[in-house]
C-alpha cells in the first residue's frame, strides 16, 4: 500500500508542473520582449531542466547495467541447472536408485529451472532477444527434466508395488467353486434335502486399507507430483500414475480369478459353470471394492494430497475399466433368461451390490466418478428387475410342472422338496424381496390354476389382507403346489397310493414350515390346517386299503342257508380270501414309501390296531369252527408283516409262515 500512496501525489505534482509550463509557453508566444528578471528566471529554469535530464540519463545507464547483471546471473544459474540435469541423461541408472540425497538434489535443481522460467517470463522479453533465447533454453531444459521425472515416477510406482494376497483376507471359502453344492436342481432331477443353500460368505466384511505401494516412497512420489504440476506437466504425471495403477488393478482381477467375459459368453454358459462364476464374482466384488479399491483410493489421496481435485480424477481413470468389467458381468446375468435356479444367486448379487454402492459412491463422489456411480445404479436396477421376474417365473414353473407318469412308491415328489427348500432359502432374502415385489400384489391363484377350489381361493384372498408381498406369494406357492400334487395323485390307478402320496407330501410341507423360518411367514394356522390335511389323507388311505379287507372279517353272509349256524365252508373261504387280500397288500405296499420314520411308524400302528384287532376277534369268535390247518397266519405274524410296509422294497409272503 505504501508505494501506491506515494505515486498519487507525484502524479498530481507532475500535472501542475505541465500546466505551469504550458502557461509559460503561451506567455512567451504573445510577448516579443522580456525583462531582465524574466530572462534570469527562464535561464534558471533551463539549468534545472538540464540537470533533470542528466539525472534521467544517469538512471537509464544504471538500469542498463543492472539488466545486464541480471541476465548474466540468470544465464549462470541456468547453465548450472543444465549441467546437473544433463548429467543424468548420460547414464542409464535411475536417480532414486542412487539414494534420496541425489534425488532431492535433482528436484531442487529442477525447481530452480522452473523458477528461472517464471522470472524470465515476468520480464516481458522481446521476441528474438537474447532473453527470449534464454527462456527457450530454460523451457527445453525443463521439458527434459520433466520427461526424466515422469520416468522416475513410473519407476517408483512399479518397483515398489506390494503383493496383493487375497488368501490372507479369507478370500477362499471352505467350498470348492467347482462344486454345484449351492445350486437348485431343476424340476426334472432328483433332489436331496436342503439342496438350496445361500452363499456362505459372511455379509459383514470390514473395509480396511492395505499398502499396495511401499509407504517409504509415498513422500517421494508426492514431491515429484507436486513439482510436475507446478511446472505445468500435471497431465503427464497423472497419465503415468493412471497407466501403472490400471495395470495393477488388472492384475488384481486376475488374482481374484475374474475373467474378461462378453455378454454373449455369459449367456451361452451352462448353469453349473455360471453358478460357479457368480459365486466367485460375489467374493471378488466384495474384496475388490472394500479392500482393493479403498486401498487404491488411499494411495491416490496420499500422492496427490496437495493438489485439489487431482486424486479423484486419477483414481477414477485408473480404476474405471476394472470396476466396469465387474459390473458388466452383473449386466450379463441381469439380461439372461429368468430361470428359477438362478434366483438365489441373482439375489446374492443384488444384495451385495446394494451393500457396496455407498462405498462406491463415497470413492467416486465427484464428477470424475459419475459414470461409475450411474453404472452401479443401472446394474442394481437391472438385477432387481431380473430377480423379480425370476421369482414370478418360479410360480409359473410350479404351476406348469406336469407329470405323465405317477411318482414311484408314492414318496415325496422332487417338486415338493424343490418348492419348500426354495421357499425356505428365500426367507433369508425376505426384506429384499418385499421391496422388489411392492406393487406386484398377488393375482388370484385361480387365474393360474382354473381348477382351484373356491374355498381355497377364498382362503387365499382372506389371508392376503395386511400381509407382506412375499407372504402373499408364498401362500400362493403352497396352494399351487397342492393343486399340482392333487393332479399328480390322480395318475395312480390305486386310490390308496394316491392318498399315501398326498399324505407324504403334505406332511413334508407341514414339517418344513414348522421347523424353519417359514413358520413366521405362513403361520401356525397354516400348519394346523395342513396337519389336518395329511391326517385326513392317512385315514383315507386306511379306508381305501383296509375297509374291503376288514369286511371279510365280519360275520355277515357266513350263515348256512335257512339257519343261523355258521357255515364252515363259507368261513374257510372267507378266511382264505382275507389271507389272499392281505398278501396282495403286503406285496404291493412293501414297495410303497413313507420317507418320514415317525409318520411311517404312526401309520403302521394305526393300521395294526385296526387289522390285528379285527383278525384276533374274528378268529377268536370262530375258534370252534376253524381247524388249525386253516389258520395260515397268527395275529403276531400279521403284526410283523405290517412292519414291512412302506419301506420301498416290494416283498412277497409266498404263502408261508414267517417264523
Amino acid at each position: 500500500m505504501g508505494d501506491c500512496e506515494t505515486i498519487v501525489p507525484l502524479m498530481e505534482e507532475e500535472e501542475n508542473l505541465i500546466a505551469a509550463a504550458q502557461n509559460i509557453v503561451k506567455a512567451l508566444g504573445s510577448n516579443r520582449t522580456l525583462t531582465d528578471d524574466a530572462r534570469k528566471i527562464l535561464a534558471d529554469l533551463g539549468t534545472q531542466l538540464s540537470s533533470i535530464t542528466r539525472v534521467s540519463e544517469t538512471q537509464d545507464e544504471d538500469s542498463g547495467d543492472q539488466t545486464e547483471e541480471q541476465f548474466i546471473e540468470l544465464e549462470e544459474q541456468l547453465n548450472l541447472v543444465q549441467t546437473k540435469v544433463m548429467n543424468w541423461e548420460v547414464g542409464q541408472s535411475m536417480i532414486w536408485d542412487c539414494g534420496q540425497e541425489e534425488a532431492y538434489e535433482y528436484l531442487r535443481y529442477v525447481d530452480q529451472a522452473r523458477k528461472l522460467i517464471e522470472r524470465l517470463e515476468g520480464l516481458n522479453v522481446d521476441k528474438g532477444s537474447r532473453e527470449d533465447e534464454l527462456l527457450r533454453k530454460a523451457h527445453d531444459l525443463l521439458q527434459t527434466a520433466m520427461n526424466r521425472l515422469e520416468e522416475e515416477f513410473t519407476h517408483l510406482l512399479v518397483q515398489n508395488r506390494q503383493p496383493f494376497e487375497p488368501e490372507h483376507m479369507s478370500f477362499r471359502s471352505s467350498e470348492d467353486d467347482t462344486l454345484d453344492d449351492g445350486s437348485i436342481v431343476s424340476f426334472g432331477d432328483d433332489s436331496v434335502e436342503d439342496v438350496v443353500q445361500r452363499d456362505s460368505m459372511s455379509r459383514s466384511f470390514e473395509e480396511y486399507i492395505i499398502e499396495l505401494v511401499h509407504p517409504d516412497v509415498i513422500p517421494d512420489l508426492r514431491c515429484i507430483a507436486n513439482l510436475m504440476f507446478d511446472s505445468n506437466y500435471g497431465r503427464e504425471c497423472s497419465q503415468a500414475f493412471i497407466n501403472v495403477r490400471k495395470d495393477a488393478l488388472d492384475d488384481c482381477l486376475f488374482i481374484l480369478e475374474v475373467e474378461k467375459l462378453s455378454i454373449e459368453d455369459v449367456l451361452k454358459m451352462e448353469w453349473n459353470s455360471l453358478n460357479s462364476k457368480i459365486r466367485r464374482w460375489i467374493r471378488a466384488m466384495k474384496i475388490f471394492v472394500r479392500i482393493y479399491l479403498a486401498s487404491e483410493k488411499w494411495i491416490s489421496d496420499q500422492i496427490f494430497s496437495e493438489l485439489e481435485g487431482v486424486s479423484s480424477v486419477c483414481f477414477a481413470e485408473a480404476s474405471k475399466a476394472s470396476i466396469v468389467q465387474l459390473l458388466n458381468f452383473g449386466e450379463a446375468i441381469a439380461i439372461g433368461p429368468h430361470q428359477p435356479e438362478k434366483l438365489i444367486r441373482i439375489l446374492d448379487m443384488y444384495e451385495l451390490l446394494a451393500d457396496l454402492i455407498p462405498d462406491i459412491d463415497a470413492m467416486y463422489s465427484d464428477e470424475a466418478g459419475l459414470c461409475v456411480r450411474t453404472e452401479c445404479q443401472d446394474i442394481l436396477r437391472s438385477l432387481g428387475d431380473c430377480a423379480k421376474a425370476t421369482f414370478l417365473e418360479f410360480e409359473n414353473a410350479v404351476a406348469s410342472s406336469i407329470s405323465a407318469n405317477p411318482f414311484p412308491g408314492g414318496g415325496i415328489h422332487h417338486l415338493t422338496r424343490y418348492v419348500m427348500n426354495y421357499m425356505k432359502t428365500l426367507i433369508d432374502y425376505s426384506k429384499t424381496l418385499d421391496e422388489l415385489l411392492k406393487g406386484y400384489e398377488k393375482e388370484d391363484s385361480a387365474a393360474i390354476l382354473p381348477h382351484m377350489t373356491p374355498d381355497r381361493e377364498e382362503d387365499n384372498t382372506d389371508r392376503r389382507c395386511n400381509i407382506s408381498p412375499l407372504a402373499q406369494h408364498f401362500r400362493s406357492f403352497t396352494s399351487i403346489l397342492e393343486c399340482n400334487l392333487e393332479d399328480k395323485s390322480k395318475l395312480y390307478k390305486d386310490d390308496s397310493l394316491g392318498h399315501l402320496f398326498l399324505m407324504n407330501n403334505i406332511h413334508y410341507m407341514a414339517e418344513k414350515v414348522k421347523n424353519s423360518n417359514l413358520r413366521t411367514i405362513l403361520g401356525d394356522d397354516w400348519i394346523r390346517k395342513h396337519n389336518w390335511k395329511f391326517q385326513h389323507h392317512a385315514m383315507s388311505y386306511e379306508r381305501a386299503t383296509w375297509s374291503s379287507i376288514l369286511s371279510l372279517l365280519r360275520d355277515e353272509g357266513l350263515q348256512n342257508p335257512g339257519s343261523n349256524s355258521i357255515s364252515r365252508t363259507l368261513l374257510k373261504e372267507r378266511l382264505l380270501s382275507f389271507y389272499l387280500a392281505f398278501e396282495d397288500v403286503y406285496k404291493s405296499q412293501t414297495g410303497w414309501s413313507i420317507p418320514d420314520s415317525q409318520l411311517r411308524e404312526d401309520l403302521r400302528i394305526s393300521t395294526s390296531l385296526k387289522v390285528i384287532q379285527a383278525y384276533r376277534t374274528f378268529v377268536g369268535r370262530h375258534t370252534n369252527h376253524i381247524s388249525d390247518k386253516h389258520i395260515k397266519y397268527t395275529a403276531d405274524d400279521l403284526e410283523n408283516f405290517l412292519l414291512d410296509l412302506f419301506e420301498g422294497s416290494p416283498r412277497s409272503l409266498h404263502g408261508s409262515h414267517r417264523k
